[in-house]
Parts: structure tokens; sequence; C-alpha cells
């Protein structure tokens, strides 16, 4: 019998898409101009490529799913304010790769004002954005900037007969990071399911683990589970830590064999639409904790449970952090690898010994997803249609001065979290994390 195939969310539609680019356009000053290259295919080796995922940010304006795209927005402009150049149509090439939209396609599927192929590109990008005065583009972007200077030469050469080149470069992140912050309920929507997948891949590595299987078998499954449910494979590279390989926060050889008597950590996400999961769960291998295990995994688990329970409109995420750093260092003092005073401890460092990076992060189109950590200076305080990560760990060194029992454990527990009216929702729930629960499921036949 085949596994259960999870219903798909509806896409983004093109209504939104508009709306998206009409609230960038608004923000921006009179005669200005907004130029966003897609991705390219990039070369995997030779003459082959990675699989193409689309730019954050363009895909975020145009959902248009082809490379080597530009989107110039025009504010004001009659004949169109948003214009697509695309791939030229090609059978020969179309034949080998696929079916390119073209200019008529791009108008047709993608909703935007006018379309033309990227051979009619440079001529025309001369005329419309000759008098604007500021050029909005991502000034990271090799080829962005490479577009802009080519275009603004070009006028500055024709300036005698008239030509008017953009006269300043100005970056439109900081834009476009702060609205996608803040999530639409369709993108909730995507983000759920791309969490739904994600807590079904654990639970199948879950059910799956034993010793004498290779931390690959259980990426496997994870990745089966993404590709079966119709994603398009990990939002980043899986995570699967076996032993003290736990404690690499960002292990991904993935080749160990799994030993009876180890913990094994997995921080693994499916990519929906571009839309990102990001789950860590850690387990034993063989089903049944051991006594030192249960003790560090108690800790983390109830630091964890707090911090998510308290995220509401109005708190921040240093106010989070701090939090599970108090309780980490509470229980860290508590089991005997710290000595003193909570305070003291807090205020020398002496936790990051065993925690080394922050709780949480935006979660969206990118894994650690675009928005600014702090307004004016100070924390950014929560808001409804945020989505976040809560992810505290413990991560001991295989060291002479702490008791054997301990070393070398590596723990995580990370759920993704949207950020509500009335407090908050769990978007990863459908994944174990209780030590009775995770028994229970890994005992089950």
């Amino acid at each position: 019998m085949l596994p259960e195939i999870l219903p798909r969310p509806a896409p983004i539609t093109n209504d939104e898409y508009l709306a998206r680019r009409r609230a960038l356009m608004a923000a921006l000053p009179a005669d200005s101009a907004v130029l966003l290259p897609g991705a390219s295919l990039v070369t995997r080796s030779r003459d082959s490529e990675f699989p193409f995922r689309q730019d954050s940010d363009f895909h975020y304006l145009t959902g248009f799913p082809e490379p080597d795209a530009l989107l110039v927005l025009l504010p004001g402009r009659p004949e169109g304010e948003s214009v697509l150049f695309c791939q030229d149509r090609n059978p020969l090439m179309e034949a080998w790769t696929g079916i390119r939209l073209g200019a008529e396609g791009a108008v047709r599927e993608h909703g935007v004002d006018q379309a033309f192929e990227n051979a009619e590109r440079d001529e025309r990008l001369e005329a419309m954005l000759d008098g604007r005065r500021t050029l909005y583009l991502p000034l990271d972007s090799p080829e962005a900037m490479a577009i802009a200077e080519e275009v603004r030469s070009a006028l500055a050469a024709r300036a005698r007969q008239g030509a008017s080149p953009p006269a300043a470069l100005a970056d439109v992140a900081p834009l476009l990071h702060e609205a996608r912050l803040i999530k639409s309920e369709a993108e909730l929507a995507l983000l759920r399911h791309a969490a739904q997948i994600s807590a079904r891949a654990h639970v199948r590595a879950m059910r799956t683990a034993r010793p004498g299987l290779a931390e690959y078998h259980l990426q496997a499954e994870l990745e089966h589970e993404f590709r079966w449910q119709g994603g398009s494979g990990p939002a980043y590279a899986s995570i699967v830590g076996g032993g003290a390989n736990a404690c690499v926060l960002h292990y991904i050889e993935n080749r160990a064999p799994l030993w009876d008597g180890d913990l094994v950590l997995i921080d693994a996400g499916a990519e929906f639409d571009l839309y990102a999961g990001d789950i860590t769960r850690t387990f034993p291998v063989n089903g049944r904790f051991s006594e030192a295990q249960r003790a560090l995994y108690a800790l983390v688990l109830g630091v964890q449970e707090r911090a998510v329970a308290a995220i509401a409109p109005g708190v921040t995420l240093a106010e989070l952090h701090e939090g599970v750093v108090r309780g980490l260092t509470e229980g860290l003092i508590g089991l005997g690898l710290l000595e003193g005073e909570v305070q003291a401890r807090i205020d020398d460092e002496s936790y990051r010994r065993f925690y080394l990076h922050s709780t949480s992060h935006w979660l969206g189109l990118d894994v650690h997803d675009v928005g600014g950590y702090r307004q004016a200076g100070e924390p950014r305080s929560l808001v409804p249609g945020m989505v976040l990560t809560v992810e505290p760990g413990l991560y001991v060194p295989d060291d002479e001065d702490i008791p054997a029992a301990f070393r070398g454990i590596g723990i995580r527990i990370e759920d993704d979290v949207a950020v509500t009216a009335g407090g908050h929702e769990v978007l990863t729930a459908g994944v174990p994390k209780g030590i009775d629960e995770i028994e229970a499921l890994m005992a089950a036949e």
C-alpha cells in the first residue's frame, strides 16, 4: 500500500504578486525604478547544472520560475509599471531543456504588464530607465550592478542628445526584506505544508532508526518523504549527526554508522513552493534514552517548551534567547557541568562552552529568512505574521573534566512557530519531542 499523499495548498496568486509589486513601488520616491535579476543556472560539473532554484526576492515579486530573467518596476509608466525580460523562445534548446514561457507566456501566466525576450533587453532598458533619478537594485548582486552600470554608461554617452541616466543607485533589499518578514495567509499555508511534510519525514526517520544503519540511511528516509509529498527536496543540506557528530552544529557529511547507545540529531526540512520547513529532533538510535541522555534532553526540552509558550505579539527574540540562556545555565549547574551562581555563569558566558548559537531565526522563502532583528537600535517586537524557529541545544565536548556519561552528547530541539494575534501557532507539532512519546513511537511496530 502506497503512503498517504497530503493535499496541496493553493499556490500564491498573481493578484498577490501584483499587490507586492505595487506596495514596493508605493514606497519609492518619484522618478525611481527597480531592477531585480532572477537566478541563473549554476554549473555542478563540466556541462551539468544544479537543479534550478529561483532567487527568493525575485520569486516574491513575480512567481516566475525560469532562469536568466529580469524584473523592472517603473512607477507611473503609462505602458505598464512591471516589465519582465525572459529567455528567448528557442525550439532547438527547448527540445533539450523544456518549453520556455517566452514574453507572451510571461504576461499570460504571471500577470506582468509587459514582457520581452532577453534579445531586446539592452535596447529597451535604456529607453525605460532614461530620466529615472534613482535606480533601486540589490547592491550585493554583481549581475544587477553590471546591468545598471552598462545602462547608465550608455545613457551618459547620449547625454548631448538629451538622455538622462539614473543619478543614484539605492539598495532595494531593505524594503523588500521588511515586506517579506510579515507573511500573508497564503504564505502561512505554504509554510504549514512545508512544516507538515518535514514533520512526517522526521517521524519516518525515527521509525526507521536502529543500530547498524548509517546516518545516510536516515537522510534517505527524510528526503524520500520530502519528494513524495511534492516538495522540491531539502530546504537546506540535511544534518544527520550520530553520537559526537551531533556536537558539530552544521555537520552534513552524514556518512558515519549509527551506534547502539548513541543519540542521533537530525536537523532537516522540506522546501515546498520555495517555502522552507526547519525541524530538529534528537532521539536514541536504539529507541531508549540512557539516564544521562534523558537528563540532558529533559533540560533542553523544558527550556524549549517554555520559550515556545512565551511567543506572542510584543515579545522580542532577545527576550526568548535570554530566557533560554538562563534556563540552560540553571540546568547545567544542576547537573554539575557548571559551578557557581547562575548570573555569574551568564555574565562570564561560561554557558557558551555548551550552547554556542542563538535561539531563533526568521523562516520563510529562505531557511534563515530576511528581515531585521532590530528596529531603531532596539530588539524587534514580534507581530502577527512573523514566522520563527525556536531551537535551543546543548553540545557537550568530549573533555576529561566532564563526567564520562555526558561526554560527546549533542541535543537540539527545534520547532517552527507562527506569531498570531492571540499568541502563536506551532507549525511543526506533528513530530513528537517528549521522551515518552519518542520512545513509544520508536517501539511501535
